[in-house]
């Protein structure tokens, strides 16, 4: 297993724990977090782009892939709202390397490790082009005007999906993100 924390930051030597920002987390305690590499298509976007992203499942039903994927060749779906779609050609970003060992499992579904210890990278990579990164990684990018109409439906669904920085999606409210 590999586990990665993605920044469009590109200077970082040394990860301290923080307090999470999510208010359905132990506020007294301060993680560093990562994400595993089966789920690290979710955060191959700029930092604040809001997005809804969905992958099978062992417990994905036939009929919502059938209903959901547009390829039989895809398991992975990234949803963004159109009015990210040049942010998102010109974003860099880089992936920090963990060693594995430090980290323990926080959320199944969506990838989520933590350390409650300081944490050096193991090594650093950059990604030019979000687009065929995600791509290489057999992922469907999908681009929409509103990202409410399926975050709603994916809910309903038996496939593994998370919905990040909703707060910043049109139409949001100013919502708080859910995942």
């Amino acid at each position: 297993m590999r586990l990665f924390h993605v920044s469009e930051e590109g200077q970082i030597a040394v990860f301290e724990p923080r307090k999470p920002t999510r208010m359905d987390l132990d506020q007294t305690k301060k993680f560093v977090w990562a994400i595993d590499d089966k789920t690290l298509p979710n955060f191959l976007t700029p930092r604040n782009c809001p997005r809804v992203c969905f992958h099978v499942g062992p417990n994905t039903s036939e009929s919502d892939k059938e209903t959901f994927l547009s390829s039989k060749t895809c398991s992975h779906v990234i949803v963004i709202e159109y009015k990210w779609f040049e942010t998102m050609k010109n974003t860099l970003l880089h992936l920090y390397e963990f060693n594995p060992g430090h980290f323990t499992l926080q959320d199944t579904n969506a990838g989520y490790y933590i350390s409650e210890t300081t944490q050096i990278p193991i090594a650093k990579f950059e990604v030019v082009d979000l687009f065929q990164e995600l791509f290489s990684r057999n992922v469907e990018l999908r681009v929409v005007n509103n990202l409410w109409d399926i975050g709603d439906k994916i809910q309903r669904t038996t496939f593994k999906w998370s919905m990040c920085r909703m707060g910043y999606a049109q139409g949001s409210g100013g919502l708080v993100d859910k995942k």
